[in-house]
C-alpha cells in the first residue's frame, strides 16, 4: 500500500505543467542586465549577469502566475526593429 505522503508527492508531479515565456534581455549604462517577460505587466528583474537576472525573473514570473493563470496572459507577437532619424547638431 502507498503511504499518504508518497501519494501526495505523486499527485503533485502529475499536475505539474511547464510553460515557456519569451524574455527580453537588455544591458544598461552601468553594465547591469535587465530582463523582462512581456507576457506580464511589470515583470522585470536585473542582475550583474544574465543568469543572475534570469533567476530573479523566474521568481517574478512565478509570482505573476500566482495572480493570474498562464492561459490569461498577454499574447506575445514578436520583436520588431524600427528606424528613427534625428537631426545631427553641428
Amino acid at each position: 500500500m502507498i503511504s499518504q505522503s508518497i501519494f501526495k508527492l505523486i499527485t503533485i508531479f502529475v499536475y505539474m505543467k511547464t510553460y515557456h515565456f519569451p524574455v527580453v534581455v537588455e544591458i544598461d549604462e552601468d553594465g547591469i542586465y535587465i530582463v523582462s517577460c512581456p507576457m506580464f505587466k511589470g515583470c522585470h528583474a536585473a542582475g550583474k549577469t544574465i543568469d543572475e537576472a534570469l533567476v530573479d525573473l523566474r521568481e517574478v514570473v512565478e509570482m505573476c502566475l500566482e495572480e493570474q493563470s498562464a492561459e490569461n496572459v498577454n499574447q506575445f507577437i514578436g520583436v520588431r526593429e524600427m528606424e528613427v532619424t534625428l537631426p545631427v547638431s553641428a
